[in-house]
């Protein structure tokens, strides 16, 4: 999360008032660790806020288990990270240097207090804040990945963690401190692997697995209960929490991929109002995130919906891709639409090697001294070329109709076809990949004439169609001939113009059949439908 002024390393130090001490006093107990001692290690839930009163605590390396940081936390510091506002798990340890006595707050307590106290909220949060940003910006994480260039289980957990604002180190394949790290955690210095500190090498990663270690992935009582269940984590379903949060609604927001949606790959939104520098996607809906932790909305991902079912008290019971199953009072959709992939053989053996569906800081990397192939003319694939023609030896975006008139913003385009770096092709396809293990080459086709050309690249973006996420609904709502969930009056009279044909049931962002694909409409319609979602829950209690 970006800080507003002010330098990073002052942020992550801003003391409590006495007041506020005090509260932590009352809700509180006090602890005293002996030197030495380890207040937590990577994968422990943060259930605690901890203040130190006296004494010394650093961030220790998971893997040497020296001091880590130069700096360390004394007297009106306090412990944590931004991962205690969601029952997170700890990302490195910590450990008394000294004899040191602390003020322990259990988390519930502390959240409580959060929301009570909001002025000793901003500080707690700001200062969280900074430090995820100091580790993203140091790759700084107990969470290591070896041979991310070479292997593509590693590449997936890579994608995932960059995806989801989570530090992470990564090492080359061979490298002298790729080596040690093997050493020390007993594996074969020649193969990849994904390590979560010292102890835990993970065998065949996913991103559900780290998602374990971290916390993310929460762990749900047998059918528990909330207010409203929001699926999708995108604008609109962050947007959605953070209001559902704000009016005391018990909600959760389930996302499978990233939180962010299909805006988090968006390098840069230059037309958001408040942000006229711009903003990444993935920051944007980062402080929408933390915005709706601290009013209580939980989330967990990756996390899918299979299938939802209306029981016979007209409330809902989601049932996710472990098995798992919550129960809801309402729903709101907001699982938006996911590019189209393409008709192409042997499109499967490249994506994740050499073909792509995000143009992030992580892809940044795999466009070096290569030309970048993006398919697509909407706003999504304009930033793709602005931002990838930073690294990419060059830039051509194919667009299959004649203009980007209507599909691209204005100043978005003009910006194109001014920059030299950047060409774009109108009437063009992709109609063939060449290579091996890794994408090396693909042919382009001119729609016009037929004639095709090879063209040398190890990395195609495609950033085309919009098919929406509505298969889990499975016939509870009435969906338009393209799949997109009918709203408002199209859905059969429905007061609301985010109400489905199913009382109980709401769609917005994306998803929603006439919506305008814009991030700030998507923003605005989850922010509006909690209204409704209130006035549907408490006429049911």
């Amino acid at each position: 999360m970006e800080t507003i002024g002010g330098d990073l390393r002052e942020m992550q130090r801003i003391p409590l008032a006495a007041s506020h001490v005090e509260a932590l006093l009352a809700a509180g107990k006090i602890a005293t660790y002996s030197a030495g001692t380890f207040l937590a290690r990577p994968g422990e839930p943060v259930d605690r806020f901890v203040y130190v009163e006296e004494g010394e605590i650093e961030v220790v390396n998971p893997y040497t288990d020296e001091r880590h940081l130069p700096s360390t936390l004394g007297p009106t510091q306090f412990m944590g990270e931004i991962s205690f506002l969601n029952g997170g798990a700890w990302s490195m340890p910590m450990r008394a240097v000294r004899d040191t006595r602390v003020i322990e707050v259990p988390r519930e307590a502390m959240l409580t207090l959060m929301s009570q106290i909001p002025e000793m909220s901003d500080i707690i949060i700001t200062v969280f804040s900074a430090r995820r940003r100091r580790q993203l910006d140091d790759r700084d994480s107990s969470l290591r990945l070896i041979g991310e260039d070479e292997d593509r289980n590693v590449r997936r957990i890579a994608e995932f963690a960059s995806r989801n604002r989570i530090p992470y180190t990564s090492l080359p394949l061979g490298s002298t401190e790729a080596q040690a790290t093997a050493k020390r955690c007993s594996i074969g210095a020649a193969e990849p692997a994904v390590i979560f500190g010292r102890d835990v090498v993970l065998k065949d990663p996913t991103p559900d697995k780290v998602a374990l270690l971290l916390g993310l992935n929460l762990d749900f009582k047998n059918d528990e209960a909330f207010d409203v269940l929001i699926v999708g984590g995108g604008p609109a379903g962050v947007a959605a929490g953070v209001y559902a949060g704000a009016e005391g609604l018990c909600a959760l927001v389930v996302e499978d991929v990233a939180i962010g949606g299909q805006a988090g790959t968006s390098s840069r939104i230059e037309n958001y109002m408040g942000f006229p520098t711009g903003i990444s996607g993935a920051d944007l809906v980062w402080r929408g995130e933390v915005q709706a932790m601290k009013f209580g909305t939980r989330f967990a991902m990756p996390r899918r919906v299979v299938l939802l079912q209306r029981l016979e008290d007209e409330s809902f019971c989601a049932t996710f891709d472990n098995g798992q199953r919550v129960s809801a009072k309402a729903v709101v959709v907001a699982t938006g639409v996911q590019y189209r992939r393409l008709p192409l053989e042997r499109l499967a053996d490249f994506e994740g090697a050499g073909v792509y569906y995000a143009a992030t800081e992580i892809e940044t990397r795999y466009c070096k001294g290569t030309e970048a192939v993006i398919i697509g003319g909407g706003n999504s694939a304009g930033q793709a070329a602005m931002f990838l023609s930073r690294s990419a030896s060059y830039v051509r975006v194919l667009v299959r109709g004649a203009s980007l008139a209507a599909s691209m913003s204005s100043y978005l385009s003009s910006r194109l076809e001014a920059d030299p770096r950047i060409t774009i092709e109108y009437g063009a396809e992709v109609s063939r990949l060449y290579g091996t293990e890794h994408l090396e080459s693909l042919a382009i086709r001119n729609v016009q004439s037929g004639t095709s050309r090879v063209v040398d690249t190890r990395a195609l973006f495609i950033m085309v169609g919009a098919a929406p996420n509505t298969d889990w609904l499975s016939g509870l709502v009435k969906l338009d001939d393209k799949g997109f969930v009918v709203t408002g009056y199209g859905a059969g009279g429905a007061a609301s113009p985010f109400a489905t044909s199913l009382p109980g049931i709401f769609a917005v962002g994306d998803v929603r059949a006439g919506s305008v694909k814009r991030v700030a409409s998507s923003v605005g319609e989850g922010s509006v439908v909690i209204s409704k979602v209130w006035e549907f829950v408490n006429r049911s209690r």
